[in-house]
């Protein structure tokens, strides 16, 4: 069974957060759920990523592939840094992981100046 570690959207009309689920790759976006491992509140200003870590590195260490997004996220809260440094046999215990990130600055298009 190819397992996935992605978002599944919850909420209402522009308020949504999202959970962080563990899923079969081949089940529908709304389909059954192998576990939850945390959430994502990202309508929050800063906005909040809470994950269980005994839970995802579970799931990572069965061979789970996170998304893009949530790739994204695991790294930006330190998860992905904890988790190598696990592997790999260094002491992890005084490592934290951030619940909060920070929005990344939209770019904007230069303005044209007419003679």
């Amino acid at each position: 069974m190819s397992t996935k570690i992605r978002l599944k959207r919850m909420g209402t009309k522009r308020r949504p957060y999202y959970r962080i689920i563990a899923i079969d790759s081949r089940r529908a976006v709304g389909g059954p759920v192998l576990d939850n491992l945390g959430h994502y509140a990202a309508i929050e200003k800063p906005a909040k990523v809470i994950v269980n870590e005994e839970k995802a590195f579970k799931w990572l260490d069965e061979g789970a592939v996170p998304s893009d997004t949530v790739a994204t996220l695991f790294t930006q809260i330190g998860l992905t840094k904890k988790y190598l440094a696990q592997k790999a046999g260094q002491d992890v215990s005084e490592m934290t992981l951030d619940t909060t990130i920070t929005e990344r600055l939209k770019k904007r298009k230069s303005k044209k100046k007419t003679d």
